[in-house]
């Protein structure tokens, strides 16, 4: 990118180095079918399978089940997972964990799996009062002490990304908001990413969990850029979320280009297998990207979106809960975002927009909120998807409380390019009600 080398300069106040984190994957239709190989190469002799009951049903959770028994790895299976899991579901898997004895965890599932199995991992090899971990202010945001027991991730949805990163999302149901966890240490051993998986997701599925993958990508690339981040004391207190670097741009590039390409076909056609594979595909890099650089204001958003949700369900999701799906409550964040945050670093926001599949030839750097806010909304409704806020169920007397569940997401709040008060979160929430 050509706005690399000024947007990266060192600042005085800023880090002057950032980490490269390179997760550990292995791509490929049928590779679950490798998981006991793999669990015995990490030592693993009794095994904490972590799902949900939906997944439990599914051919190729019997796979990696069988897996296991091939290689002759004792398993006990966890299958209550929650569909967008909470302090109390949290708990309620760890305690699994404690009285299991494992030495190992596999995941098989969506992000809810994955984060669980992640905070099951921590809190049953390193005990401490639950909010210890968890990301300041809500939380304590204590650094986690070592290691953590060998986790192997096997996603089954194209977007979430959770199998490159350290970060455990949860409602904290006494604030009504998500918050979470975040540490390398949390950072799955192996990643197994089987693009078969995607073949049976309904359309709403696929379309929420690309547009999360969209967004990882997206944010990452225009976050704000780590030699802005202030200097840790030492390097070990480099925060994952270090901000835009030359690492994640390349990554995040790459994820945006196949999911402006594939996104739409993976939605409107679920035996495109093609793009089905390339979404699962674009999703991990994007994981990659943001577990590297960070998320910011859709993200920080998306959950007081997720937390406050009223009666809205939905399709292809479970019905007997309300629920705003991760991905859609970011996205229909992001075009009202964009629009504000693209005068602090526009170049960056016209190359994602571009790489997007955005005509941006000519374009000046005022276009660039209204290039980038336009192609998602492009997006958005070739997919079907709600138009805005109001189609999930909120309204304009929603946004002081929507601000006040956004606003102490600290983690992700900083990371942006431009800061935003709480007056302008009401004012991106209000922008954030209706598109079209």
């Amino acid at each position: 990118m050509g706005c690399c080398h000024q947007y990266f300069a060192n600042t005085p106040e800023g880090d002057d180095a950032f980490v490269i984190d390179a997760s550990r994957m292995v791509f490929g239709a049928g590779c679950l079918k490798e998981a006991g190989a793999h669990a015995r190469a990490q030592g693993m002799t009794r095994v904490a399978v972590y799902t949900d009951r939906r997944v439990s049903k599914l051919p190729f959770f019997d796979t990696v089940t069988k897996s296991l028994a091939a290689s002759g790895i004792d398993f006990a299976v966890y299958d209550e997972v929650a569909v967008e899991p909470t302090d109390v579901s949290f708990k309620k898997a760890t305690r699994f964990a404690i009285e299991g004895k494992f030495d190992g965890f596999v995941s098989v599932g969506g992000g809810s799996v994955m984060d669980t199995c992640k905070a099951a991992n921590l809190y049953s090899t390193w005990p401490a009062e639950f909010l210890a971990y968890v990301n300041a202010p809500v939380g304590a945001a204590q650094p986690v002490p070592g290691p953590v027991k060998p986790h192997i991730a096997c996603p089954t949805t194209s977007g979430t990304g959770s199998e490159a990163t350290g970060i455990a999302i949860f409602d904290l149901l006494a604030m009504k908001a998500k918050t979470g966890i975040q540490s390398r240490m949390l950072k799955p051993t192996l990643g197994l990413v089987d693009p078969d998986v995607t073949r049976s997701l309904p359309a709403t599925v696929v379309a929420a969990s690309g547009f999360d993958a969209m967004s990882h990508a997206l944010e990452s690339l225009t976050a704000i850029s780590y030699a802005r981040r202030p200097r840790p004391a030492g390097p070990a207190l480099r925060p994952p979320s270090q901000g835009a670097n030359p690492w994640s741009d390349a990554i995040a590039s790459e994820a945006l280009r196949s999911v402006g390409k594939y996104l739409v076909r993976a939605v409107r056609d679920a035996a495109d297998t093609e793009a089905r594979t390339e979404m699962m595909y674009a999703a991990t890099l994007a994981g990659i990207a943001f577990g590297n650089a960070g998320c910011h204001l859709p993200h920080g958003m998306s959950y007081a979106v997720s937390g406050l949700v009223k009666d809205y369900r939905a399709p292809g999701y479970p019905e007997d809960q309300a629920m705003v799906p991760h991905g859609m409550s970011v996205v229909l964040n992001a075009p009202s975002v964009y629009r504000f945050t693209a005068c602090a670093c526009p170049e960056r926001h016209l190359h994602g927009a571009e790489c997007l599949g955005a005509l941006t030839r000519g374009a000046a750097p005022e276009d660039a909120g209204e290039i980038v806010a336009k192609r998602i909304i492009e997006m958005m409704q070739a997919t079907l998807f709600p138009n805005g806020l109001n189609a999930v169920g909120y309204a304009d007397k929603d946004v002081l409380a929507l601000v006040e569940g956004a606003y102490p997401q600290r983690r992700v709040m900083a990371n942006a390019p431009r800061e935003a008060s709480k007056d302008d979160l009401a004012d991106l929430f209000r922008g954030a009600m209706k598109y079209w």
